[in-house]
């Protein structure tokens, strides 16, 4: 069975985007599998608390993943 699993801070994302997701990643399994795939693939999109993952050791929040990268 295909499974996709996507972390993404909690309020990114509405219900629509979840939905495309889900969507995109289905048909990019069966692009790959073929048609077989699409009854079978499970996508779980994950919300992660604000500050509640990091990257190099830092605590990563939603205030710091909007800034830009010459602030």
């Amino acid at each position: 069975m295909p499974f996709a699993n996507f972390k993404v801070p909690a309020g990114t994302l509405d219900e629509k985007q979840k939905e495309e997701i889900a969507t995109r990643t289905t048909e990019l399994y069966v692009e790959i599998y073929g048609e077989r795939a699409r009854a079978n693939t499970m996508v779980l999109v994950e919300e992660v608390t604000d500050g509640g993952w990091g990257i190099g050791g830092n605590v990563l929040t939603r205030a710091m993943l909007a800034q830009s990268p010459e602030d």
